[in-house]
């Protein structure tokens, strides 16, 4: 996949070059920004280039992938990033944003841009998780269509700290009876069912 570039009414999403490395370190390097996500801050610039090296890089030479870096239309100022994950089994939505342009719709343009783009790729279904205790976050994949599923509660790697993580679904093929169901079986530590049915 080329990871063609994603224009919305002000931002601009496209595949990550060398020379974002410094705007991505102001996303790694705050703890705030890096809470509810799956990795440690970054420390140092070189940690930063690392990291984008070991897990953005490759995925720009593999097929179907979704990583992208989230620009200002009108500069291509790096703010965020977001993708959905094509290697596991749940096609899993994440994003993450400088801590400047959060409560300002931002992530949610964002999101909602990138589900369209999978829908018309033809990718099944995305799923997205967010921690029980950043609720915002749901908010952001409501956003983007995507429905509540269930939660289950899960010894979260590699920050080793028990999560209550919401789970959310759209189903981009028309099969709106699909729910992933791999984490309820997989963590039974389960909290509860979608109230809404």
């Amino acid at each position: 996949m080329n990871t063609p570039k994603i224009e919305t009414p002000r931002l601009l999403l496209r595949r990550a070059f060398p020379e974002d490395i410094p705007g991505l370190f102001e996303i790694y390097k705050d703890p705030e920004v890096m809470r509810f996500v799956p990795v440690f801050p970054a420390e140092n610039l070189a940690q930063m280039e690392k990291i984008y090296q070991e897990k953005w890089a490759p995925c720009y030479q593999a097929p179907d992938q979704y990583q992208y870096v989230i620009c200002l239309g009108d500069t291509g100022e790096v703010i965020g990033y977001i993708h959905i994950d094509m290697e596991g089994e749940a096609h899993d939505l994440g994003y993450g944003l400088r801590r400047d342009w959060w409560r300002r719709g931002v992530a949610s343009e964002a999101a909602r841009a990138l589900v369209a783009r999978a829908q018309a790729d033809g990718v099944p279904f995305v799923t997205a998780t967010h921690d029980r205790e950043n609720p915002h976050s749901g908010f952001v994949m409501a956003a983007a269509g995507l429905r509540y599923r269930y939660s289950y509660r899960e010894q979260w790697m590699p920050k080793n700290i028990p999560v209550v993580f919401r789970l959310y679904q759209r189903n981009l093929d028309g099969r709106e009876d699909r729910v992933f169901g791999r984490y309820r079986q997989e963590y039974p530590w389960f909290v509860e069912e979608d109230v809404n049915g």
